[in-house]
């Protein structure tokens, strides 16, 4: 690589660009958009970068290239334009969409005039045909979804939608997922677009929200140029629309006309919201047999097993990004037993706890988490708790049949359990410890007594088993 004038452009140049715009963007907008973009050569005044796809090159373009020409010229005024192009095979080529001019700095008062170029026209106006879609959150693939029964069907169509955009064929068309908040259809919009080919420079993937959707339209119609905007999106390989519910108004009536012509032209169509088709009232009638004449999947609430699963994964990746973190099996049981509302909520609660060992330095605990999680903890009344319940409990949790805990086995698989059902029917309940031996086999009361001290001083030696205990109790009490 080479540059005129007195201070040429280096590897080491480019790297101090790419850490400028890191400080200017924050970590998560540079992984997206700039992780992947490379400088390839640099000729007379003007630097060439590549991307890996056209989505890329176009949402780069659009968005960010003035701001990568004053990162640029930070470090030296010889570079006064720029040229993105698009990589195949790891080498750069010309854009596959139709580019905008070079980036052009404006001299400063007082600099020398840059050496004759082409005018670009300002970012902001930049042309329809180099629309892009909202941007891509790269930890949303089908690898970091936690699959279970509320969302296997979601997820099974998910993939065989995007197996078949990346093989250029058509499937379940369209596609229309809804669920309420938090159950995870971005996440399966996402997950879709990355795996049908959204790195892939030979597809054309848009993943839209609605509002991005609005904007573009909106800025289509005030720029006169909606005619382009609509043969844009008609260009569209894979489509996907999320928070369906919030389009309105005339945005919504060319979402009507766009899928018409979508659906017409054999083009791939998902869409996500909060609700049936049926129930957006934005959308005419013809809209809504459309998208009901496709495929309409839901996500179910999520059950206790799908949201352990969830709190296992977040916690297992906090372990791995925070030192010393470290969450005991009763605290992941209290989290998915006791927060109900959705999964943002599941990975709110995660964070909170490693924020509050992280700050604190006290251990996660049942207490740190019944103490930390208060507001998203669902608000129950106690209820009366029979030894009935607590011989259940007890033997679906250390999994000894309830007729074990009523035998006379001495086995220490068997005789903790017993003892601790026997300490919680002590601490529950108002029965006498002789009623208690009765319930439990016909046991001596002294019996009774011994495993109640017997649970106690174990749970001051043992952190582990004390936080088991006081999670039964809360289960049982709830």
């Amino acid at each position: 690589m080479g540059a005129r004038g007195n201070k040429p452009v280096t590897a080491d140049t480019w790297t101090r660009v790419r850490q400028m715009l890191r400080a200017a963007v924050g970590e998560d907008v540079f992984t997206s958009w700039f992780a992947r973009l490379e400088l390839e050569e640099v000729v007379d005044d003007l630097a060439h970068l590549s991307v890996p796809t056209r989505f890329l090159c176009s949402w780069i373009q659009s968005n960010y290239a003035e701001r990568i020409l004053e990162a640029f010229q930070q470090e030296t005024r010889d570079i006064q334009r720029l040229h993105f192009t698009v990589r195949v095979n790891g080498q750069a080529r010309p854009r596959l969409v139709p580019p905008a001019e070079p980036v052009a700095a404006e001299p400063s008062h007082g600099d020398p005039a840059p050496a004759p170029a082409r005018p670009m026209a300002p970012a902001q106006a930049a042309r329809t045909d180099a629309l892009s879609g909202s941007a891509l959150d790269p930890k949303m693939t089908f690898d970091t979804f936690v699959p279970g029964g509320p969302n296997d069907i979601a997820l099974g169509v998910a993939k065989q939608v995007a197996h078949a955009a990346a093989n250029n064929t058509v499937t379940f068309n369209p596609v229309y997922i809804h669920s309420t908040v938090g159950l995870g259809k971005s996440h399966l919009l996402n997950a879709i677009a990355w795996a049908a080919g959204a790195a892939d420079a030979n597809r054309n993937v848009v993943y839209l929200t609605a509002d991005h959707f609005m904007y573009h339209f909106i800025t289509a119609v005030q720029r006169q140029s909606a005619i382009g905007f609509k043969e844009w999106l008609r260009r569209i390989d894979l489509l996907l629309i999320d928070d369906m519910q919030f389009l309105q108004g005339k945005s919504a009536t060319e979402f009507g006309h766009t899928l018409s012509a979508l659906l017409t032209g054999a083009k791939q169509v998902v869409v996500a919201g909060d609700a049936p088709p049926r129930d957006l009232d934005m959308l005419d009638d013809r809209v809504k047999s459309r998208l009901s004449g496709g495929l309409v999947v839901p996500i179910n609430p999520f059950d206790e097993e799908l949201r352990r699963a969830i709190v296992a994964r977040r916690a297992e990746q906090a372990t791995v990004r925070f030192a010393g973190v470290h969450f005991p099996t009763p605290v992941l049981d209290y989290i998915a037993h006791s927060v109900v509302s959705h999964g943002r909520d599941l990975d709110g609660a995660v964070n909170r706890l490693v924020a509050a060992n992280q700050l604190t330095g006290e251990p996660i605990t049942v207490g740190l988490a019944e103490k930390t999680l208060a507001d998203l903890i669902r608000s129950r009344e106690s209820r009366r708790v029979r030894i009935e319940d607590i011989l259940k409990m007890v033997s679906r949790h250390y999994k000894v049949p309830r007729n074990d805990l009523l035998s006379a086995r001495r086995s220490r698989d068997v005789v903790r359990p017993r003892q601790i059902a026997m300490y919680l029917a002590k601490s529950l309940t108002a029965r006498s410890l002789p009623e208690i031996g009765r319930r439990f086999g016909g046991r001596d009361h002294t019996t009774v007594l011994h495993s109640v001290r017997k649970v106690e001083q174990l749970m001051k030696d043992d952190g582990e088993l004390q936080q088991e205990v006081e999670l039964l109790k809360k289960m049982l009490e709830e």
